[in-house]
């Protein structure tokens, strides 16, 4: 008989299950302002996310940042969002159903991000979708952040499943590489932060809405 392993469905977080522009743009602005700089529109902000939170204020800081001033910015932004992560902040259209509908189908659900653990789990939290996934990691979770393949590496193992039938899924190149690294397919969306960066870090699969992945299921 055909004894097939679940699949392993890991998930990004910003600009692929929740839409958080414009609470991440405001801590970054929010960040620049008590540093005495000026304000970055929100799609700039946006291109810098992906690589967690000490990257994304080091590149709003610009050129030249001090590793002072790299860490002032850090906790300036990080304190400004953690009060404000919800402000703003929603799940992208269909993404609950989607959710839903994977876990019916008796795949295991996890997050893989970049931004940092207990933030993110309080994201989820709050947008009420915790009780769907089996794990989530954040960019702190590990020595390495995505790409490297550790955090995928670390699901697989714990969830029992293989390079087979395990899908990262996100919106940028970061995911991709992450993917690759690990050894399993990816699956881009094309709703997110980043899809320009796909072009040429292109996923296994690409969909418009999260539900188009059901039939790989």
């Amino acid at each position: 008989p055909d004894v097939r392993m679940r699949p392993l469905l890991i998930f990004d977080l910003d600009g692929t299950l929740i839409d958080s522009r414009a609470d991440l743009s405001n801590a970054v602005n929010a960040m620049l302002g008590q540093m005495h700089r000026d304000p970055l529109p929100n799609e700039t902000v946006a291109s810098m996310v992906g690589n967690g939170a000490p990257v994304l204020v080091r590149k709003a800081l610009g050129e030249g940042v001090t590793e002072a001033e790299a860490a002032t910015g850090l906790e300036l932004f990080l304190r400004h969002y953690d009060a404000h992560k919800l402000d703003c902040t929603v799940l992208y259209p269909g993404v609950r159903e989607a959710l839903e509908a994977f876990q019916s189908r008796g795949a295991a659900l996890s997050v893989l991000t970049n931004k940092p653990e207990r933030i993110s789990r309080a994201i989820i939290e709050g947008l009420g979708i915790d009780t769907l996934f089996f794990r989530v990691y954040g960019g702190n979770s590990f020595d390495f952040k995505k790409p490297h393949p550790i955090g995928i590496e670390r699901l697989m193992a714990e969830a029992g499943g293989d390079a087979s039938g395990t899908i990262m899924v996100g919106d940028s190149a970061v995911d991709v590489r992450t993917a690759r690294n690990a050894g399993v397919r990816c699956c881009g969306v094309s709703y997110g932060f980043q899809p320009e960066t796909l072009v040429a870090d292109p996923p296994d699969m690409l969909v418009d809405d999260l539900g188009d992945l059901i039939a790989w299921l």
